[in-house]
């Protein structure tokens, strides 16, 4: 199914949309069906392997957190560099690893 909405520009989501919306321009699955067939593996199992493969990557996680959370580790890069100094760059260092600490726990305890 294509994905072609329309949504304010102040919608938290609206990085997300835009993405699903050009992605869905293609249909995967004649890329998926051919495959199948060269390969002798259910077309069903393979599309579970790609999405359970697309999701184990972390990309659940950048779902989940949202646009809003991209912007706030990028603010944290953008504020050390218009402060110009190493201490707020090396803030901004620790600040970030702590972010990232907690966004990988998922993926460090399944």
């Amino acid at each position: 199914m294509r994905y072609a909405a329309e949504w304010p520009d102040d919608d938290p989501h609206a990085n997300f949309k835009r993405e699903v919306a050009e992605y869905t321009r293609q249909d995967p699955l004649p890329t998926l069906r051919r495959l199948a067939e060269d390969t002798g593996i259910p077309f069903d199992a393979l599309v579970r392997y790609a999405l359970v493969k697309w999701t184990a990557e972390g990309s659940e996680a950048l779902l989940a957190m949202g646009p809003r959370m991209i912007e706030r580790l990028n603010a944290v890069c953008e504020n050390a560099e218009t402060a110009n100094t190493d201490a707020a760059r090396l803030q901004a260092y620790d600040q970030l690893r702590q972010m990232l600490s907690w966004l990988r726990l998922p993926l460090q305890d399944p």
